[in-house]
């Protein structure tokens, strides 16, 4: 069933019964797709007996739905990619702001909003792709290299339309200004082999295929197509490990701001915070857990260790119109 109808469906019986869901049923709208979250509703499930009932569709669409449907809105929780989309969010007033003491301890304050409104559930680093067999690691060291000239033409970029690449240089102009931020990006797009790619894999492929040398991917979209190409000429290098560390992002989630059942939803976020949950949602998107006391997947951790950035994640929503401007003025398309 479409997620319009889905949608339509809910709220057609919440007015015709005349009262609201069931208190023992959560209903989810998640930008997620059902196999990355449906083993960790029905995991809760089973530890709970409440039903977890989940609609998606992609982040700006849900957003609008929220938006649209106020205070009569069935969802009681909103599951989404990226710190920029969740602040967005938070922005537009359809999060509720919470108090979780189980959350705090569980997740550290740079994967949360300020106001509680959202936290991280899984983390993704974006950073360095590799061609094996053009490119040594020890050539590589920042993003900001990646502007010199010595990598004219080699350098692949997806689109800056994307939130990823927002919230990257959002980052880069909280660390560095704008204009000095403008400098990286100009060299970066002069550096480009190709015009930007749709989506990470596709880059990915490029570098394997030697359209290009070097490019810039969320791990995870590393993970899936090493999964399917084992021989993958390609490899993940950690970058800034001199200095402020490795940009990362996350998928996150918060209670809606009309929850027709915000405790169960709460109870819901904070289990999936919990040592219990994180290790099952990372690993299925190929993450690391937002719970630093949970160690990644077999799988993950293969990729190697690298240090973090330390700027808190909610700077990509707070500098996303500024990064996006300035995108725009690099000639990034």
């Amino acid at each position: 069933m479409s997620l319009k109808k889905s949608v339509f469906a809910v709220v057609a019986l919440t007015a015709l019964s005349g009262i609201s869901q069931a208190a023992d049923e959560i209903v989810v709208y998640s930008s997620r797709i059902d196999e990355l979250i449906k083993p960790v509703f029905d995991q809760y499930t089973a530890k709970t007996g409440v039903k977890v009932k989940f609609i998606t569709d992609k982040e700006a669409p849900l957003l609008e739905r929220l938006k649209a449907e106020g205070a009569n809105t069935p969802a009681d929780m909103l599951i989404t990619v990226d710190a920029g989309n969740l602040w967005q969010a938070e922005q537009e007033g359809v999060l509720k702001p919470l108090k979780s003491p189980v959350i705090e301890a569980n997740i550290p304050s740079q994967y949360r909003a300020t106001s509680g409104a959202w936290t991280g559930l899984s983390l993704r680093a974006r950073t360095i792709a590799y061609s094996t067999e053009r490119v040594k690691p020890e050539e590589l060291s920042t993003y900001e290299a990646l502007a010199d000239k010595n990598w004219e033409g080699r350098l692949c970029l997806r689109t800056s339309k994307k939130v990823y690449n927002q919230s990257l240089t959002a980052t880069l102009i909280e660390t560095h200004g704008a204009a000095k931020t403008e400098e990286i990006l100009k060299g970066w797009v002069n550096n480009l082999a190709t015009d930007p790619f749709a989506d990470d894999t596709a880059l990915l492929q490029a570098i394997d295929a030697g359209q290009c040398d070097v490019g810039l991917v969320n791990t995870y979209y590393f993970g899936r197509l090493h999964k399917q190409q084992p021989d993958l000429k390609v490899r993940l290098f950690w970058p800034n490990q001199a200095d402020r560390g490795v940009h990362v992002n996350l998928s996150g989630a918060g209670v809606t701001q009309h929850a027709p059942h915000a405790e169960a939803a709460q109870k819901l976020l904070e289990w999936m915070t919990s040592e219990e949950a994180q290790g099952l949602f990372a690993g299925l998107n190929q993450e690391f857990p937002a719970n630093p006391k949970v160690p990644a997947s077999e799988e993950v951790a293969a990729w190697g260790s690298f240090k973090a950035d330390s700027i808190p994640v909610e700077v990509a929503g707070k500098r996303q119109a500024e990064a996006i401007k300035l995108m725009d003025r690099a000639g990034w398309n």
